[in-house]
């Protein structure tokens, strides 16, 4: 969970690409009900043993909430990551992308308006902050409750 720009695919590419399915939003931007679509992946995904790696921004509550059920459902357990909400950060990051990749500043401004900080209410096992490091990776630690 995080902004566009904080660093959620980059993460995913780095820890999870050889043992997790991603699924993302950004892959289907021409399919009218994205959610519809996205929970399809994720029963296949989930269906077939597979672990996976959502990877959106979630901002809010209602957002994760779709899939965490989906998830459980299948019983999986869910780890969430977050991300920070440097918005400065974002937008620096988001400038140096290409394409389709760069998403207008406004959604960037407009999923920190949505924030709302995930809690382990929600359905999740476990719950982790995540930083880039200054040498290209990144920091982990658990988050409280």
């Amino acid at each position: 969970m995080g902004l566009p720009g904080s660093g959620k695919t980059t993460f995913y590419q780095t820890r999870f690409a050889l043992t997790h399915v991603q699924v993302s939003k950004d892959h289907f931007p021409n399919n009218r009900n994205k959610t519809r679509r996205q929970e399809q992946l994720l029963a296949e995904a989930f269906s077939s043993g597979k672990s996976v790696v959502l990877d959106n921004t979630n901002p809010a509550g209602e957002d994760r909430a779709g899939a965490i059920r989906l998830a459980r459902l299948y019983g999986a357990i869910v780890t969430g990551y977050v991300f920070p909400n440097d918005i400065p950060a974002a937008i620096e990051r988001n400038r140096h992308r290409v394409g389709k990749a760069r998403v207008p500043d406004v959604a960037i401004y407009a999923a920190a308006s949505r924030w709302e900080s995930p809690s382990p209410d929600e359905g999740f096992g476990a719950l982790y902050a995540v930083r880039l490091s200054g040498a290209g990776g990144f920091e982990i630690w658990p988050l409280e409750p």
